[in-house]
């Protein structure tokens, strides 16, 4: 029996959920997430929680239970509280501005690289090698910030170019045949 399955979602005050067969849409402060879930998963609203079943012990089912319920949790945390992705921009006159609802990115390229904000993201530049990604839905968020550090990804000899916070830069050597 999956672990993370078998847990309720908690629904929070202020949170409305509607369950329409598999068609669930979470409303909340944050805005509005709908998605169809897999046919088969049984998902049902008990006294302000949201419970998930499967049909069998099939491994097919098995695999959609813990996926069904974390979909379904990440639109409540979504909608609540929201996600975040932070990047930051290393390099000698790289830098990041936002200017409307356009990204500016300055990255040794022979132009800037723009990129608009999308429905749903919002893009903050407290300073200019930072570069907060945030929204509602986790997945869009996360493959938003993804586009952006594809814009140059970092390298390992100097660690120029855009990484997320939490990444470490393994870092090489350069050339060891120096000073011969």
């Amino acid at each position: 029996m999956s672990r993370i399955g078998r847990k309720p979602v908690q629904i929070p005050q202020g949170v409305e959920v509607k369950l329409d067969g598999n068609h669930i849409t979470v409303k909340g402060p944050k805005g509005t997430l709908e998605r169809t879930l897999h046919e088969d998963m049984i998902i049902k609203m008990e006294n302000n929680e949201i419970v998930v079943e499967r049909p069998s012990e099939d491994k097919n089912h098995r695999s959609l239970h813990g996926l069904t319920r974390t979909l379904i949790s990440n639109m409540v945390v979504g909608v609540t509280e929201g996600f975040k992705k932070n990047l930051e921009v290393n390099g000698v006159g790289y830098r990041a501005a936002k200017q409307g609802k356009d990204l500016v990115l300055n990255l040794g390229y022979s132009h800037q690289v723009i990129v608009s904000e999308i429905d749903g993201i919002s893009i903050e530049v407290p300073n200019p090698n930072q570069v907060i990604i945030s929204g509602a839905d986790k997945q869009a968020v996360g493959q938003f910030a993804a586009e952006i550090r594809e814009k140059r990804p970092p390298e390992p000899y100097k660690g120029k170019g855009i990484k997320y916070d939490y990444e470490v830069i393994r870092r090489k050597e350069g050339k060891a045949g120096k000073g011969k």
